[in-house]
């Protein structure tokens, strides 16, 4: 038997050369349609879809959706004030029509003025666990597997870069202010690849 060797710390050789070559982090249109249907079921399901319909079009980060407020909705205008944290670019979004029915299906079972897009029963702005658990769920009922809400983030910017968006126009949906950020979405897209051959 070859004598035990001792265990060596990986150092940056054995890392990849690249960030973007990492596990699979985000889905694919048909698991987010999934996903969303499977939002819906449940006692809060109105907000619960509204939340991760939000979190995936938008692009949001969980401190940046449990942030929002009734106030950065405009309804007339159908446009989304997103308040980018982490230093990131804040920004005024579109409303597409699902979320612009979504967002008024959620506030007209409101019974409240509080001034949160997203309260919990308690009447308080959800918190980061709540939105985790919210969407772990979803995950789980929709047989995803385990769903967190960045996966959400990385979806949207995946799609984007799908759909044929380049990296500067992705850059500024997502509020990052360094492009490296935004790369890995451009390269990695299958679009890129599709008239090859």
């Amino acid at each position: 038997m070859p004598p035990n060797r001792p265990k060596v710390k990986s150092d940056a050789h054995d890392r990849p050369a690249d960030g973007h070559e990492r596990g699979r982090d985000f889905l694919g249109e048909a698991e987010i349609e999934r996903l969303l249907k499977a939002a819906k079921r449940g006692r809060h399901g109105v907000r619960d879809h509204l939340l991760l319909l939000l979190l995936f079009r938008h692009g949001l980060r969980v401190s940046e959706a449990t942030t929002l407020r009734r106030s950065n909705v405009d309804l007339d205008q159908a446009r989304l004030w997103i308040s980018r944290l982490k230093n990131g670019l804040s920004v005024e979004q579109p409303i597409a029509g699902d979320e612009l029915r979504a967002i008024r299906r959620w506030l007209a079972l409101r019974e409240d003025t509080l001034p949160w897009l997203f309260v919990s029963e308690r009447k308080q702005p959800l918190t980061r666990q709540a939105v985790n658990y919210i969407v772990a769920r979803a995950g789980k009922q929709a047989k995803l597997g385990h769903i967190h809400p960045h996966m959400l983030r990385h979806s949207c910017g995946f799609a984007l870069a799908n759909k044929g968006h380049d990296l500067r126009l992705i850059q500024d949906y997502l509020g990052h202010r360094d492009p490296r950020h935004t790369a890995h979405y451009t390269r990695t897209a299958a679009g890129r690849f599709e008239e090859l051959w």
